[in-house]
């Protein structure tokens, strides 16, 4: 029996570059399939309101792929919960649904949700989703307090921000201890009976010792850091990498 992956491939990067011109290609759904017939769970977009990378046709044309080709992989979409946002996860019925605290504006997500202020809005829109039958994530901080809190908001999972472990690749010291950040927070989130997802700036590098310390791990969704190793080992070649860096049984 084949041990189900882990990996949820971003595919942001891709769509950055397809902008830069305008052609289809790099094809995003294309590059999504490789993907995802390389042995990936599933795939995450984050499309924003100026669709700087990622367009609401990409979104379509993924789901209608998953939904006709490859039963059984995942979509993941990321972003904040506005109206606009809500009417696409409504439309396309995601298998998971991320709710990140963006600004417009901002590069990338970079801090999770302030619950003290947010968390009316959270309770609201994790009910409209699991209404359709999409399932909630919440984008947290590596702080042992936030979990709790994502569970009152009725979330089923958690995606850890990983972006400060993740940015100690040349402090080892600095990076245990972010990583221990990370281990608390996941502990607490599965103590308040919530799932685990993790992101941002994970590698090959730093897959294992996270994985190590957190088995129970459901999903990693890695985009930047996978699309920069398939620049050099190729898109079915890298998912094998980050499968073998998440204890994965396979052969690169």
């Amino acid at each position: 029996m084949k041990t189900p992956s882990r990996l949820s491939v971003n595919v942001n990067a891709v769509a950055v570059l397809r902008n830069r011109r305008d052609v289809p290609w790099p094809s995003v759904t294309h590059l999504a399939a490789l993907a995802l017939n390389a042995g990936a769970k599933g795939i995450t977009v984050h499309p924003r309101p100026d669709e700087r990378h990622i367009r609401r046709t990409d979104v379509e044309d993924i789901s209608k792929m998953l939904r006709e080709e490859l039963h059984g992989k995942e979509l993941c979409l990321e972003g904040y919960p506005d109206e606009r946002f809500m009417e696409l996860v409504k439309e396309v019925r995601p298998t998971q649904v991320l709710f990140v605290p963006d600004d417009p504006s901002q590069q990338t997500s970079d801090h999770g949700w302030d619950f003290s202020e947010n968390m009316d809005l959270l309770k609201d829109v994790i009910a409209q989703a699991k209404s359709w039958g999409v399932r909630t994530s919440l984008f947290v901080d590596p702080e042992p307090s936030q979990p709790p809190l994502a569970a009152e908001a009725g979330a089923e999972r958690i995606e850890i921000y990983t972006g400060p472990y993740g940015a100690c690749h040349s402090d080892k010291e600095a990076e245990k201890v972010e990583l221990e950040k990370v281990v608390a927070t996941a502990e607490a989130a599965k103590a308040a009976g919530l799932m685990v997802n993790a992101g941002h700036d994970l590698t090959v590098e730093n897959l294992p010792a996270l994985i190590e310390r957190v088995p129970y791990i459901s999903e990693v969704s890695i985009g930047h850091g996978f699309t920069a190793d398939a620049l050099e080992h190729g898109f079915t070649q890298s998912v094998r990498r980050f499968r073998k860096a998440l204890g994965e049984p396979v052969e690169l």
